[in-house]
């Protein structure tokens, strides 16, 4: 349903307009000292405010409901909670003319009349941010290991400063390309099959809003290679590489090189244009104007999501 992992799992609650958003974390050991100010800090840099990027700065502030005691874990789940502070579900009723792009026909679908479906509902980026706490959580255990995402385009160029103001003073929106790298991984983990390490990331990464694809090492371009191209050719007793065009995963199983991987995002949904959609009462073609706040790139803040992601997946792969 609404969890992920096997070893360490993870659960998300909340609306983007709800009262609360939050998280249990459960599996994390006792002992461990929470660091506060890495999850204040990666919390920070999902709120990014770079141009392009909503208005809607929540302070993100987290009370921690049990699982903490004196800043250590006790070994019980972790549950935690974030309010939203700044909600503004009057900007949203389009329970009859549900939104291009987004998941309001969806919802209402699978929910009926009593989906929540403000600001995306529980389908929000908003819920993102729960997943950077449990993440941050999840590194403070790893400390040998390595997240580190950036953003490698912007609708289409490396170079987007001019396209984002020009986007967004057109009232439209655009996607982006964001990697990640994973770095001091033991070879042996992970499983061939169903748990393999890129099934397991590739799980965790489409379940952030906005996701449309992910590629591994040499990815899609690999399908135009020769094998004696591809293959990454064994330099020593632990598994170094002279490419990694595998991106650190063979057979499922990481090999000790560097994880690798690009994830795509789709533009965001909500646009200052008017679109056009159906009436759900008339079934009849009529046009909306979203209002509200909202990214023009929601890219743009992901990178630590994926980080913060991936180290989450890793635990679990670990544990």
């Amino acid at each position: 349903m609404n969890s992920f992992g096997k070893n360490i799992k993870f659960q998300i609650f909340g609306e983007s307009h709800g009262h609360s958003i939050g998280g249990i974390l459960d599996g994390i050991p006792s002992g461990l000292e929470i660091d506060f100010d890495l999850i204040k800090s990666n919390l920070a840099k999902r709120r990014c405010n770079a141009f392009g990027t909503t208005t809607r700065k929540e302070p993100d502030e987290i009370s921690f409901l049990s699982g903490v005691k004196d800043g250590f874990t006790t070994g019980t789940p972790i549950a935690f909670a974030l309010p939203n502070k700044l909600h503004q579900p009057s900007d949203y009723h389009f329970e009859v003319t549900p939104r291009p792009g987004h998941s309001d026909f969806t919802q209402i679908a699978k929910y009926g009349k009593f989906a929540d479906i403000s600001g995306g509902g529980h389908s929000s980026g908003r819920l993102t941010t729960p997943l950077i706490v449990a993440g941050s959580i999840a590194q403070m255990l790893m400390p040998e290991i390595t997240f580190s995402a950036k953003i490698e385009e912007i609708g289409g160029t490396q170079n987007w400063d001019e396209l984002l103001r020009a986007t967004t003073d057109a009232g439209d929106s655009l996607g982006g390309i964001v990697s990640c790298t994973i770095s001091v991984i033991p070879a042996g983990k992970g499983e061939p099959f169903f748990y393999s390490i890129e099934s397991a990331l590739s799980a965790m990464m489409f379940s952030i809003p906005g996701v449309k694809g992910i590629e591994f090492g040499a990815g899609f371009a690999s399908a135009r290679m020769k094998g004696s191209d591809y293959n990454d050719i064994i330099t020593d007793k632990s598994g170094t590489t002279q490419t990694n065009n595998t991106a650190g995963i063979s057979g499922g199983i990481s090999n000790g090189n560097d994880i690798h991987f690009r994830v795509a995002f789709r533009p965001t949904s909500s646009i200052g244009k008017s679109q056009k959609t159906v009436n759900l009462q008339t079934n009849e073609i009529t046009e909306i104007k979203v209002q509200g706040r909202h990214d023009v790139c929601f890219a743009l803040r992901t990178p630590v999501i994926l980080e913060s992601a991936a180290a989450l997946v890793i635990l679990d792969l670990l544990s």
